[in-house]
């Protein structure tokens, strides 16, 4: 996977506010498809993308936890709403307000999901860049990767807990409360 061996650069790649990057993929989590925005800022070329795992564009300073709780959601076949930091394959970054759903066949049975992800605002970011850097220290602390999981989902649900909402109402309160 690019994602592995491609190192963050530190430059941060945007997109416009009247953008959409677009993909879908299969109940695993395989690309089926890619548009074009998400193409030029992943900086992976269609044949490239097409077939891969979504987590070809992960960043490794995304919790593992935030996953943990988009594939539960997903589980239960609900939408999800994630703020997610991504990394290009060129070594550049770039966060996504992502709204994750469930697709299904004429018999209702999930064949994949569908992904549309607009660009944050620059306060929701910063706010949640601060939540996730906890959750990448609680993982970090364990040296088992199903530990490391686990340890950051709890810091999730206590931090929740802590602000009496949960990830969805944390997801809203940071984009409505936050002005480009």
């Amino acid at each position: 996977m690019r994602a592995t061996r491609t190192r963050p650069t530190g430059i941060e790649r945007t997109f416009g506010d009247h953008e959409m990057i677009v993909t879908k993929t299969d109940p695993r989590g395989v690309i089926t498809y890619a548009n074009d925005v998400f193409l030029r800022v992943s900086a992976i070329p269609e044949d490239a993308a097409v077939g891969q795992p979504h987590s070809v564009i992960r960043h490794p300073d995304m919790p593992r936890a935030v996953f943990k709780l988009l594939w539960d959601v997903l589980g239960e076949e609900r939408e999800i709403f994630a703020y997610v930091l991504n990394l290009a394959a060129d070594g550049a970054h770039y966060w996504v307000l992502a709204h994750v759903t469930p697709s299904y066949d004429a018999t209702g049975r999930v064949v994949g999901y569908h992904s549309n992800r607009r660009r944050p605002a620059p306060a929701a970011v910063a706010a949640i860049s601060d939540l996730y850097a906890r959750l990448r220290a609680a993982e970090a602390r364990e040296s088992h990767t199903p530990d490391a999981v686990a340890a950051g989902f709890q810091a999730l649900r206590d931090i929740l807990a802590e602000r009496g909402m949960d990830y969805d109402e944390l997801v809203w309160s940071l984009t409505n409360g936050s002005a480009r």
